[in-house]
């Protein structure tokens, strides 16, 4: 692999936090449980990722969208926040309609002219129906692929393995696009191309995996490629 992006055949991009912004729940977040709302949501996200890491270690898988409700039972209950069933039922059905951050629809109209496209996700297979439907950005990837037939999480290296099979490609054919660092760190102790999308001017991992490209958004991306 160089810098030129010339070995690059395909793209797979992590779901949430990458195409679709997570903290587009926050506003029903604060709607519900006003001057909640960022504390609520933050902690939501945080408590959905380490129920993933834990289950991984421990073995003991449950898919996404349980661990994205065990996540949301916990911050309510860690912030004192008294949560019913029906705003626990609105909150879980908001996460289905997760608006993608502004340039996604642009930019994989254009990558998706030039590449294969797909998703890699820790996300249920339904979850990720339903969000790339609602958002009608199906029809740009030729394959959504999830976690949940492996029973483990990223950034365990057979979930990126995924990617390879589904394409037939080699891992060093494969762009792989995150904005979570430790993601992108998993892809690239993988063997993985990666670019890590930084919107937000985060502190890189230390963990000696650079990723190939750090990018502020999709659409930097099809400068890198020939």
């Amino acid at each position: 692999m160089t810098k030129s992006g010339s070995a690059i055949r395909a793209l797979v991009f992590d779901a949430y936090g990458t195409l679709f912004d997570v903290t587009s729940v926050g506003a029903l977040c604060e709607k519900k449980f006003p001057g909640h709302g960022k504390p609520l949501t933050e902690l939501w996200r945080v408590k959905q990722l380490e129920y993933t890491w834990l289950c991984s270690l421990m073995g003991r898988y449950q898919d996404f969208w349980e661990l994205t409700a065990r996540g949301l039972r916990f911050a309510c209950g860690a912030l004192g926040l008294a949560l019913e069933e029906n705003t626990f039922r609105d909150l879980m059905e908001n996460y289905l309609r997760l608006a993608p951050y502004p340039e996604v629809p642009e930019a994989l109209e254009r990558l998706a002219h030039r590449l294969p496209l797909a998703i890699l996700s820790n996300g249920s297979p339904e979850m990720l129906l339903q969000v790339t439907r609602y958002n009608q950005l199906t029809p740009y990837f030729k394959a959504v692929l999830s976690v949940h037939d492996l029973g483990i999480f990223k950034p365990a290296p057979q979930v990126y393995a995924l990617a390879e099979r589904a394409l037939d490609l080699p891992r060093h054919s494969i762009g792989f696009v995150s904005s979570n660092g430790w993601d992108a760190a998993g892809a690239k102790a993988f063997g993985l191309n990666v670019f890590w999308i930084n919107r937000f001017s985060r502190y890189p991992e230390t963990l000696g995996l650079e990723p190939d490209w750090e990018i502020r958004t999709l659409l930097d991306i099809e400068p890198k490629l020939p």
